[in-house]
């Protein structure tokens, strides 16, 4: 049997987000165990994406702290936490309509180039050996992704289904230790989610990649995780274990996730 690695790799702490006079987070704690799916639940407007969003730093809490690997990083800026291995998606798609599949994947290795202006101009040797490295990260994703049919196609020509797919391959471009989902099954049909669902075991298992993620549909949220996080009002209700086998990805065995205590 299979277990998780219950080292916490990222906290929250004590976080208080507000807007005006709108509360939007209240004192809210939690951790995230390294190789877990933890789900983030509840109802709209209950403050879900917005503890995403001050995980991933697009927005700063007037109070609290968040930790990362034993770090604190909460004035750092979102380029800053992704250099440190923390990716995301969005609820709406926000991807590049007019450029490639393939080129949309190389713009989240823009953060990991450490080449000059000129070494990129005239394609010197570090520019060639990083495009090389990079370009071999990317068709990682792609094959992990099963992106290789449309890898050349426009993404705003793509169908909705395969636009959600490629924010999530952009995502995992940076090969990040943790990667916070917002909503990435929101307008799917069944089997857009049941693919989704698939490919989103297979960073688990195969990368070994920490998870947060949001989601409405609770049939998901109890076939894929580990452990459930509900907030409602902005204030942390309840939490706790799924506590059930899963079928664990490509090998199609029972594997049990055991919570922390």
């Amino acid at each position: 049997m299979a277990s998780l690695d219950t080292s916490v790799v990222a906290s929250a702490r004590n976080l208080h987000l507000s807007f005006g006079g709108a509360t939007v987070l209240l004192d809210v704690s939690l951790d995230i165990l390294r190789g877990e799916l933890l789900a983030l639940i509840g109802p709209n407007g209950a403050g879900k994406t917005s503890l995403i969003n001050c995980i991933s730093g697009f927005y700063r809490p007037q109070s609290g702290s968040i930790l990362f690997e034993g770090t604190d990083i909460s004035r750092l800026k979102p380029p800053a936490r992704s250099k440190l291995g923390i990716s995301r998606t969005f609820q709406n798609i926000e991807l590049f309509n007019g450029m490639s599949v393939q080129d949309n994947l190389m713009s989240a290795r823009h953060n990991l180039m450490n080449y000059g202006v000129l070494s990129a101009g005239f394609f010197l040797r570090k520019a060639r050996r990083q495009e090389i490295e990079h370009r071999e990260v990317i068709e990682d994703v792609i094959d992990l992704l099963d992106l290789q049919a449309v890898r050349k196609r426009v993404v705003g020509s793509l169908a909705y289904g395969l636009r959600k797919r490629v924010d999530l391959g952009r995502a995992l471009a940076s090969r990040p230790k943790m990667l916070l989902l917002d909503e990435p099954m929101a307008g799917m049909n069944s089997e857009e989610k049941e693919d989704m669902a698939r490919f989103i075991l297979d960073v688990r298992e195969l990368w070994n990649t920490t998870l947060l993620i949001v989601e409405h549909d609770m049939s998901v949220v109890m076939d894929i995780s580990d452990r459930v996080v509900m907030l409602d009002f902005g204030a942390k209700i309840s939490e706790g274990c799924i506590g059930r086998w899963k079928i664990a990805a490509g090998g199609g065995r029972k594997v049990r996730h055991r919570c922390h205590e």
